[in-house]
């Protein structure tokens, strides 16, 4: 085909020239949409929302054991219901991707009805009330599940994966709560034991050590002390009763045992009292006189006592006598029992020094024994206010009080498909049709070497143009244009058919879509 310019007269001519491939391609292209837009199969998807709620008791009466974020239960939860078993039943129970059990096997169906299931978190953003700083949590999540041709199965099943997973929280928090019970219980049985050791050893050693523990060492200093202290008090009594012990000594040393050598003794002194009280008074002073008396009496004392029939067995008999005698061995006797109390805390003073030397050698066993239980006690109570909490905590789930999962709006019945989008896949055959044909005639025009036009021959020739003639049809070439044009108005007819129908079809949503619009642009909120 020679160099022509592309004008508009002669793209019309070249359109009439390549109508009918064009009319043909779009056709095909047009028939190919409308038939894929009406033959495939809808699709379905019904969500449901699951609010996370806080606990209802707070955090600083009552600590939940479950320390799992919500994404990661979300996960776990899922995990566990994704399993091949479960979806399997759920498959089997409502018959679903019958169409796919004789092609697929078992492991790729579960995985189709896997990615038919989503879950989709919602989260907000938040500020810390402690730190002030922003942050993202969880607050809900969306459960849907997509699926052809039924809505009402849809809908079913979408119910069913959402009491799945409100029973599975319950359940896998009930569980953990019990699982962290039991350790706690386990792990206290196995320190009770430890503790039980402990103490066993320690009353063991207390044994062989009883007086020698560092727990003592106060009171044997103490006792020690005091010991020391006593000695000291009976030495002091002992030497004053010894002091007492010479002066009574030395004073019976100078008594008579036999009262008339007392007597006699004792007029002897008066006597010489008398010669010198005479010396110095007259007769009649009372002091002489009251001598004079006394030595009288004893003088008649001692004669009746010398007189016949007096004997003396040497037996003392002095009152003076016998009294400092008496004092003298009662002095004696207490020394004796004051030296043996000295003896006796001589050897307790021994002994309280041997375990106060002893106690250093104890302490090393005995601190580590006391170490090794005090931290065994303390791990006991750590693992008893556990455990307590734990069990309350594990109270706190079986009521439904910590957090969890609740259903604020359940699957509903959804009024149309999802996909697949009829409207885009018309229109876009439409487009694709004007396109591909467009090309197609485009090719064909300029790959074509005959000479169409008039001025075309001008422009290769330098001869002048007298006339054209007329294509001169036979009758093969009126039965191929019959066929042509028989073809073209039967694939027109279809195609028109299907037109009317899409664009029925178009209409229907368009007018849908169209008043939903407006809404959102505002322009029919008023007049509604």
């Amino acid at each position: 085909m020679a160099q022509q310019q592309m004008t508009l007269p002669y793209l019309i001519r070249a359109f009439r020239r390549r109508k009918n491939i064009f009319i043909l391609t779009f056709l095909t292209f047009f028939l190919i949409a409308v038939v894929l837009a009406l033959a495939l199969s809808p699709v379905y998807k019904s969500t449901a929302t699951i609010l996370i709620e806080e606990q209802d008791i707070p955090t600083d009466y009552v600590k939940a054991t479950v320390t799992t974020f919500a994404e990661q239960q979300l996960q776990i939860i899922r995990q566990r219901i994704m399993t091949a078993t479960k979806l399997m039943e759920i498959i089997n129970r409502y018959n679903l991707y019958a169409d796919l059990k004789d092609r697929e096997t078992t492991e790729e169906i579960v995985d189709r009805m896997r990615k038919d299931i989503n879950l989709d978190p919602i989260s907000v953003d938040l500020v810390d009330p402690k730190t002030g700083h922003p942050s993202t949590a969880t607050i809900a999540f969306t459960l849907s599940y997509e699926g052809k041709n039924n809505a009402g199965k849809v809908q079913q099943i979408s119910n069913v994966l959402t009491s799945l997973f409100l029973e599975e929280n319950v359940k896998v928090r009930e569980r953990q709560a019990s699982d962290i019970s039991l350790f706690l219980e386990d792990e206290m049985k196995k320190v009770k034991a430890d503790l039980d050791d402990i103490d066993k050893r320690m009353a063991a050693f207390k044994n062989r050590h009883i007086t020698v523990l560092p727990e003592l060492l106060q009171v044997n200093l103490t006792t020690l002390n005091n010991l020391q202290h006593d000695r000291q008090l009976i030495f002091e009594r002992l030497s004053s009763l010894k002091e007492r012990e010479g002066s009574l000594t030395a004073e019976l040393a100078g008594t008579p045992a036999d009262l008339y050598d007392f007597d006699k003794k004792r007029l002897e002194e008066l006597e010489l009292d008398l010669v010198s009280l005479n010396k110095r008074f007259s007769q009649n002073y009372p002091d002489v006189i009251n001598a004079r008396e006394e030595i009288e009496e004893l003088k008649k004392k001692l004669a009746g006592e010398s007189g016949p029939g007096a004997s003396h067995s040497g037996t003392p008999d002095n009152p003076a006598y016998i009294s400092l005698n008496s004092q003298l061995k009662s002095i004696q006797g207490e020394i004796s029992a004051l030296n043996a109390q000295i003896a006796d805390i001589d050897r307790s003073l021994v002994q309280y020094r041997g375990r106060i030397e002893q106690t250093p050698n104890a302490e090393s066993g005995y601190s580590q024994l006391l170490a090794d239980r005090n931290n065994t006690q303390a791990k006991y109570d750590d693992l008893m206010r556990k455990l307590m909490e734990a069990r309350v905590s594990q109270g706190l789930e079986r009521e439904q009080k910590g957090e969890r999962f609740t259903l604020i709006e359940p699957a509903s019945l959804p009024e149309k498909p999802i996909k697949p989008n009829r409207i885009i896949i018309i229109l876009s055959g439409l487009v694709l049709g004007i396109g591909a044909g467009s090309a197609v005639a485009g090719f064909k025009e300029f790959t074509d070497e005959s000479v169409q036009e008039p001025d075309e021959f001008r422009g290769m020739s330098a001869f002048t143009l007298l006339g054209t003639i007329p294509m001169i049809a036979n009758e093969q070439d009126r039965i191929r244009a019959r066929k042509r044009r028989n073809i073209i108005l039967l694939g027109s007819a279809i195609s028109f058919v299907l037109m009317i129908a899409a664009i029925h079809f178009l209409f229907m949503h368009l007018d849908v879509l169209w008043i939903k619009m407006l809404i959102r642009l505002g322009i029919t909120g008023g007049s509604s």
